[in-house]
């Protein structure tokens, strides 16, 4: 019988989402709520498992600790990659590492609810109504405003439909694009600089990577309007936290809004938590019904088939490509 542990289920609800019964008596599955970032409890916890199912980007797989999990044949990792998983050390130590769909419109939304809290300053007032307070703040129109979008992928242009929706004129950038293939979804080719400079609000929708690591820092906060937003719910270290801090406490900026963070899960006492003119969120973008259902019904597919010896959906590691495998 296989053994299975399904990893960092925050909300205990990963049982919810696919008929994981389906794999007796094949194979027994153990649930684990906590995180745990010491390598040496990861270790000591995972070791008797054949198989893991990890929530994207939630505990890092590093080299070091797939070499203390012998028994480890398989990772059904949920999303298309996994930045977390060291997929050259998978590939040698033989180990299959499984990809699933995401939802092409969870993150968008997410990214247009923190827009919209930003524009109507919605944390204040809601916290003013329950103390008793009305209408403490002046909130701003979206018709007619100018939408920055750094990215144009699937969260991008679902947020570039909204922002057109609204009324909003959208302006686009990546170290990617053409002209040709922002005028396709709608938005205007612009320069970096010119994005910053125009734009009101300004909403990251690009990968982590080394070129996007810290791509907005002092310049970028310094080019960027008195009375802008930034929007961040792509990935925490995209943005420097540190000159983020200071033109919020500087009045460089207006606000910001954020999803995403380095470490996750944050500290209880992290500094942003008390920023007033920042609105933080724990990293909801992804978590909806819909995407779980895809992201742990997906994931038992995948397992179920690795047992059976049937065709999967891999990850490798040559440009993280994902393919379909053929087991026999």
């Amino acid at each position: 019988m296989y053994k299975i542990a399904v990893i960092d289920d925050y909300q205990g609800v990963a049982h919810r989402f696919a008929d994981w019964g389906s794999l007796l008596p094949r194979a027994e599955v153990t649930f684990f709520h906590e995180q745990i970032k010491s390598e040496e409890e990861l270790a000591e916890l995972l070791q008797p498992f054949d198989i893991l199912c990890v929530m994207r980007e939630r505990t890092w797989f590093t080299r070091s600790l797939l070499e203390q999990l012998p028994r480890l044949r398989m990772i059904a990792s949920t999303g298309n990659w996994n930045a977390a998983i060291d997929m050259d050390a998978t590939d040698a130590l033989g180990i299959t590492v499984c990809a699933t769909g995401s939802s092409l419109t969870s993150a968008g939304e997410m990214t247009w609810a923190l827009l919209l809290a930003c524009a109507r300053q919605l944390p204040r007032e809601i916290a003013a109504f329950g103390r008793g307070g009305w209408q403490e703040t002046v909130g701003m129109d979206l018709a007619g405003r100018t939408l920055g979008l750094v990215g144009l992928g699937y969260t991008g242009t679902a947020v570039a439909r909204y922002g057109q929706a609204f009324g909003m004129h959208v302006l686009a950038w990546s170290q990617n694009m053409t002209a040709e293939m922002a005028s396709a979804k709608g938005a205007e080719y612009v320069s970096k600089e010119e994005l910053l400079r125009r734009s009101d609000f300004v909403s990251v929708h690009v990968r982590l990577s080394d070129r996007t690591r810290d791509m907005f820092a002092e310049p970028e906060f310094a080019l960027m309007k008195k009375s802008a937003y930034l929007i961040n719910t792509a990935r925490g270290p995209i943005v420097d936290e540190a000159a983020m801090v200071e033109a919020l406490r500087s009045g460089r900026i207006a606000g910001a809004a954020a999803d995403v963070f380095w470490p996750e899960p944050l500290p209880a006492d992290y500094p942003l938590r008390r920023q007033e003119n920042f609105i933080g969120t724990s990293h909801l973008g992804y978590v909806t019904e819909d995407s779980y259902r895809i992201y742990y019904g997906e994931s038992l597919q995948n397992i179920s088939a690795w047992i059976d010896g049937n065709p999967i959906r891999i990850i490798t590691s040559v440009n993280k490509e994902v393919k379909y495998v053929s087991q026999s």
